[in-house]
């Protein structure tokens, strides 16, 4: 296991009138678990860029939110330390937490699979922390598998589902095929479209498996043509977590028609090209940072660090149950450049938060879309409700 480096930077937030005295003389640690070997970074993903991955480690918009902080932080004397820890499984990771927490870390970013974040949580639950977990997007974490201790600042597959589907119908583009790969992360995204298709009135016309290989014998089942031909649809959604397949899609149907989900048209947490609230500057930082794009993941590491300073702060520094309830609770206000105050989910840990739905360079729209409405917050048509949860902290 490497503990690898510390980095300390100043606490800092915007637009608060305390002084220093309000503060204990104390740092306020944070982690950064992330797997030793995670395919989902494997170079040779990466350096197609497609929608469907990330770009880089998540530690680097971590980093970033540190950063960001420093210049009040020196003004009421408070600052931060960010550890970044790796380890070989789930075991591992569980171990260094544990090691960390005994020291008197509280937070942890959690950079894993969901199956990983789910035994990490579980391992760990009743200690006085909390994990984000910036890059898991499966529904079962929010879900039969929450735990109060786990908070999400990805958005979950049912948000991102969702947000496409309120796009498809607002264009009246109501038929959509689906072409679904042959992975278990495939059918996890398959299976919250196929949801959120039934919720906002979208219909399936044909769900068709695809296979990418170079066997002779699948051939025609990776045949862009022949599985695009048959039923007349209005778009093609394609679930492909791994990407190779999806970026063959667009210009290869049958028929003229818009491709989402995997490639041509995404829903995702944040895109490079937004340019509102704020949002070049952030990834103008995050890029002579880390000397790449900003990607969801990098979003979501960025956003629980500000989600901590902004608890920590205005809790004075109060202990950490009271900084844990501040965090969780509805009077918290996160700025996430896009527009909307996001907040945690009290059924399930979930941050609220808009989706981006974008190419490869440019954001086309953000979710939800006008027009979709709920009782008491919009940004509850996108994933979970309430009575659609089946969370039991």
């Amino acid at each position: 296991m490497n503990f690898g480096r510390l980095l300390r930077v100043s606490l800092g937030v915007t637009a608060l009138a305390l002084t220093a005295s309000a503060f204990a003389a104390t740092s306020v640690r944070l982690a950064h678990l992330e797997l030793e070997s995670d395919a989902r970074y494997d170079e040779t993903k990466l350096f197609f860029r497609g929608l469907a991955q990330p770009l880089g480690r998540p530690f680097a918009g971590a980093e970033v939110a540190l950063r960001e902080a420093r210049f009040v932080g020196q003004a009421v004397g408070a600052e931060f330390a960010l550890e970044r820890v790796t380890g070989a499984d789930a075991k591992a990771l569980a171990a260094a937490i544990d090691k960390l927490n005994k020291e008197g870390v509280r937070y942890f970013l959690l950079d894993a699979p969901g199956a990983v974040v789910a035994e990490v949580a579980k391992a760990v639950r009743g200690r006085e922390l909390l994990l984000f977990n910036v890059s898991a997007p499966d529904d079962a974490l929010r879900q039969a598998q929450c735990q109060p201790n786990l908070l999400h600042t990805l958005p979950n597959d049912a948000m991102r589902m969702d947000a496409l589907a309120q796009y498809l119908v607002s264009k009246k583009w109501r038929n959509v095929l689906m072409l679904e790969g042959p992975r278990p992360e495939d059918k996890l995204m398959a299976d919250a479209f196929d949801r959120a298709a039934k919720r906002f009135g979208v219909k399936l016309v044909e769900r068709r498996p695809f296979v990418l290989s170079n066997d002779p014998r699948q051939r025609d089942q990776g045949n862009v043509a022949l599985l695009t031909a048959g039923s007349d649809h209005d778009a093609v959604f394609v679930a492909d977590t791994d990407g190779e397949f999806a970026r063959s899609v667009p210009y290869r149907t049958v028929r003229a028609r818009p491709v989402v989900g995997s490639e041509g048209l995404a829903a995702a947490a944040w895109s490079w090209a937004w340019e509102r609230h704020g949002a070049p500057q952030l990834n103008s930082r995050l890029e002579k940072h880390a000397g790449r794009k900003m990607a969801d993941p990098d979003w979501a590491a960025w956003i629980a660090v500000k989600a901590v300073v902004e608890a920590v702060v205005r809790t004075q520094n109060a202990p950490f149950a009271t900084v844990a309830k501040y965090l969780k609770g509805e009077e918290i206000t996160l700025d996430g450049f896009k527009g909307n105050r996001l907040g945690f989910r009290p059924w399930d840990n979930q941050l609220r938060q808009p989706i981006l739905l974008a190419t490869h360079n440019a954001v086309i729209e953000r979710a939800p879309i006008a027009g979709f409405l709920h009782p008491t917050n919009n940004l509850d048509t996108l994933g979970f409700d309430q009575r659609d949860s089946r969370c039991a902290f």
